[in-house]
């Protein structure tokens, strides 16, 4: 039996298998409010046989959208739209549906990926950008406003409204985001956090925010469901957080009742390069889920069936998360299975298409990877 289709129990929960739709910032969001955009982009990952369809980074204030039209939760009506395309995107498929909460922090206010991504001056729809400290994520970037006890509170409250905007949606899962720079990996590394009060300094009291959203978070998501937090093994620089600092954090939150971590990577500084071969972040995933005792999901460039099943197969992590796979490949999973010889769920609308009964998709160039 293929390990990568095998179900999985977190949370209270049980996905059909290990494989999961990646959250994927649309920035198609005018004024934080799903558009007809979401209804295209998450129907497709929903009867796509995966596990578990993550939305993508939901910012949980108005200033902590990556750009104007970054998906918001923290308005009515921003919940409402929301609502509306999860109510279609159940009446089609039946995949588990998570939602990743988000903060920008200094990272925020910026122009459209497509538009170049540069910072927004104020005079063209930008907002003031918050950090720990006020060190700037490049010399382009604006200096963010160092956070105070008042608005760290703030924030905190946030996550926890957000978190209970989502379960009223029946959202089955919710992850924290604290990797790529944002906000909450921004207090844990040494490179952005330079505070000389309780929340800075030492490890402990790096990880002290994170936490304590993290436990605001966890009060406010229903027990019985899916809790989980994003985190980058490393700060991938030289006196930057360690992967041992990303394993303390990692069994901090397990301590207070989350049910996994996904191990990635993302630029905390401008101009970062990472590893780029497939799978670079399982030996440090694999090291985290030993260490910390906590149910791992990794991305990294993982497109390969055969490399996917290896990593959940030889215990390295528990699941396998992929964006760029999936926007390539909507049909990922069918094709997974059919390399594999696991059986997988479809829509009969789509079954002339199934590998088994269409020659010309067992052709993928990854179906013998």
């Amino acid at each position: 039996m293929s390990a990568l289709f095998s179900p999985i129990t977190l949370g209270g929960m049980t996905l059909r298998n290990r494989i999961v739709v990646s959250p994927m910032c649309q920035y198609s969001a005018p004024g934080g409010a799903a558009s007809a955009w979401h209804f295209q982009h998450l129907g497709q990952f929903v009867v796509s046989g995966a596990g578990l369809m993550m939305i993508e980074a939901t910012a949980v204030e108005a200033a902590g959208r990556i750009t104007p039209l970054c998906l918001g939760l923290y308005t009515d009506g921003q919940e409402a739209a929301l609502g509306r395309i999860l109510e279609v995107c159940r009446a089609v498929g039946d995949a588990r549906i998570g939602i990743q909460l988000a903060h920008a922090g200094r990272k925020a206010s910026c122009d459209l990926p497509w538009h170049g991504g540069a910072a927004l001056p104020a005079g063209e729809g930008g907002w003031p950008v918050v950090g720990p400290s006020p060190v700037a994520y490049d010399e382009t970037r604006p200096v963010p406003h160092g956070l105070d006890r008042d608005e760290l509170d703030r924030i905190r409250d946030a996550f926890a409204t957000a978190a209970r905007r989502a379960a009223r949606l029946g959202i089955d899962a919710a992850e924290l985001h604290a990797a790529h720079g944002y906000l909450l990996h921004s207090f844990l590394s040494p490179v952005s956090n330079r505070r000389d009060d309780a929340y800075g300094g030492s490890l402990d009291n790096r990880m002290r925010f994170p936490l304590e959203v993290a436990a605001a978070v966890r009060d406010a998501w229903p027990a019985g469901r899916i809790l989980g937090a994003r985190v980058n093994s490393s700060d991938f620089l030289d006196g930057g957080g360690t992967l041992d600092d990303t394993i303390a954090f990692a069994a901090g939150l397990k301590a207070i009742g989350y049910d996994y971590v996904c191990v990635s990577s993302g630029s905390l500084v401008g101009g970062q390069r990472f590893p780029n071969h497939p799978g670079y972040l399982l030996p440090d995933a694999a090291r985290l889920r030993a260490e910390a005792g906590i149910a791992t999901q990794a991305v990294g460039l993982i497109a390969s069936p055969r490399l996917a099943e290896e990593a959940v197969a030889g215990g390295q992590v528990d699941m396998v998360a992929m964006a760029r796979a999936f926007l390539d490949d909507p049909r990922w999973v069918w094709h997974a299975a059919e390399t594999l010889g696991a059986k997988v769920d479809y829509p009969v609308q789509y079954g002339p298409a199934h590998p088994g009964r269409w020659p010309a998709a067992a052709s993928r160039p990854f179906a013998a990877a």
